[in-house]
């Protein structure tokens, strides 16, 4: 390794501060994200309670020809696929829309009210929210349940429907993140210069055409390094959330990759780390394969890319 030369020991010095705040995050992606890399390889060997890492038995691809030969294995790539194309056909849209309107509002105390009523949810943990929609659709006490009843509509158990389960687990996420993901796109739509619209304004577009034609575009970068983004977790399902949703009577639909590595590598007598770990280190192969080919293909046929 090359010494330092003394201008970039002359920058470290000047900008310490810097670097000693720099060094925190650093350390834990080292300790929390790389060196727990090392610990991948017991999904090629036999690991049981009381071996070691190193002193497992090599089985080589064992445990992921287990898997895809399991008779769950096309059910959980369904459920998995089904529930986060759906979700990222509603969450990725949505917040872009909330944010134009968002903008094209004139009145700023209108604007700033809304904003706080739609970041709260945000902040609200998981098992609190969980809990809250499972009072909202209780099939005898719940509010939507009631609506519906005062309707002449029939009762529904939501959270026992295996066919609604999909539906309950995205529109509440709609209502927890979309005020929280439309800030970058409020971020973005306030860089855009305000001397477009005036012009835009004196050539008579109007505010629908100004939105289309100018914001749009302005925020298009934005949109697609997050969609991107949002691709390479197509076969990420937040575990949390769908294990506290997740019930006997929904498990057809609500069994996911997530859940069953937890039900297999965990909560299984005994449990099988190494199964585990294989299932879900082809997950994350996945989803690595996804996000490269979607950034090559925005680099190929668009400007802005990941990378």
């Amino acid at each position: 390794m090359k010494p330092l030369s003394k201008k970039k020991w002359g920058m470290l010095k000047k900008n310490w501060q810097l670097y000693l705040l720099f060094l925190p995050p650093l350390v834990w992606f080292i300790l929390f994200r790389y060196w727990p890399m090392v610990g991948v390889q017991i999904a090629f060997k036999d690991f049981r309670p009381g071996d070691t890492i190193f002193n497992a038995k090599w089985i080589g691809l064992a445990n992921f020809t287990k898997f895809f030969r399991h008779y769950l294995f096309w059910d959980l790539m369904k459920n998995t696929i089904v529930i986060t194309l759906y979700q990222l056909a509603v969450n990725f849209p949505l917040p872009i829309i909330f944010a134009l309107a968002l903008n094209a509002t004139c009145r700023d105390k209108f604007r700033k009210v809304v904003q706080y009523i739609t970041y709260m949810p945000y902040f609200i943990s998981t098992v609190v929210m969980v809990g809250i929609i499972m009072q909202l659709l209780n099939s005898r006490i719940g509010v939507i349940n009631n609506i519906i009843a005062f309707l002449g509509g029939a009762r529904t158990d939501f959270m026992a429907s295996a066919k609604l389960f999909s539906s309950v687990y995205v529109w509440s996420g709609v209502w927890q993140n979309t005020g929280w993901n439309s800030i970058i796109y409020l971020a973005a739509l306030s860089s855009i210069s305000q001397e477009l619209h005036e012009a835009a304004m004196i050539d008579g577009a109007s505010r629908l055409n100004r939105v289309i034609h100018i914001d749009l575009p302005g925020i298009a970068p934005t949109m697609i390094v997050l969609l991107i983004m949002n691709c390479g977790q197509i076969m990420n399902l937040g575990f949390e959330k769908i294990f506290l949703m997740q019930n006997s009577m929904n498990l057809r639909a609500s069994q996911v990759i997530s859940t069953y590595v937890y039900s297999i590598g965990l909560k299984n007598a005994p449990p099988e780390f190494s199964y585990g770990t294989a299932i879900d280190l082809f997950n994350s192969a996945i989803n690595l394969l996804l996000i490269v080919s979607v950034n090559k293909l925005m680099r190929r046929f668009g400007e802005s890319s990941l990378w």
